[in-house]
């Protein structure tokens, strides 16, 4: 997304004594703070989707600065599973395989899935979580728990999300492996919710970003 320069190319036409403002005007709009652009994601061969159910984001203003994210859970994966649907959402890619490894939770791993399309989403918009400024995060208790699991999403959050040391600008060393670099510490809503809208989910996420200037 570029940054509108209108008022700069309207200071260069007085200063230059050019009449033809117009050929200004159509390098760069001009805000339009009311117009909302829906972002569909294509089909995997790169077609349309003629019939999406919802879209996965939205910008809100053209050539404004924010883009909001829909609710976001983690991707299923037909090897992981069996009979225990909340398992069909470990990404095994984390891990080498579907078996967690010891002290890994499955709210856990989900988070890490979760967290993950997140960051493809936002990477279709030429953003990155370093550009998340804000993050609403519903969670599920696992099968048999009385409350959700919040520790086992802080330690997923953690390799995303404010894993820098901001003095030393290190990466810190608690949080190893760090899945991405990330010093950035969005606001954030944490809220545990009685189910989630796919079977098997314990994690759904939202994220607002703002474009970097």
């Amino acid at each position: 997304m570029k940054t509108p320069s209108r008022y700069i190319h309207l200071w260069l036409a007085g200063a230059l004594g050019i009449s033809a403002m117009a050929s200004f005007s159509a390098l760069a709009e001009a805000p339009k703070p009311t117009e909302v652009d829906y972002f569909i994601p294509p089909r995997s061969d790169g077609s349309t989707n003629p019939n999406p159910f919802l879209a996965s984001g939205a910008s809100v203003g053209k050539n404004v600065a924010i883009y909001y994210t829909a609710g976001t859970g983690p991707g299923s994966f037909s090897e992981c599973g069996g009979s225990d649907p909340t398992l069909r959402y470990i990404d095994p890619t984390f891990f080498g395989g579907c078996d967690l490894p010891e002290g890994v939770s499955i709210t856990e791993a989900q988070g890490l899935n979760a967290l993950n399309r997140v960051a493809q989403n936002l990477e279709a918009q030429g953003l990155t979580l370093e550009n998340v400024i804000f993050l609403r995060i519903y969670l599920a208790a696992p099968p048999g728990a009385a409350i959700a699991d919040y520790a086992g999403w802080n330690r997923a959050y953690r390799k995303f999300f404010a894993n820098v040391d901001l003095v030393t600008d290190e990466p810190i060393a608690a949080y190893e492996p760090i899945e991405f670099i990330n010093a950035t510490r969005p606001a954030r809503t944490n809220l545990e919710v009685a189910s989630l809208p796919v079977n098997g989910w314990l994690v759904e996420l939202e994220a607002i970003a703002a474009y970097p200037k």
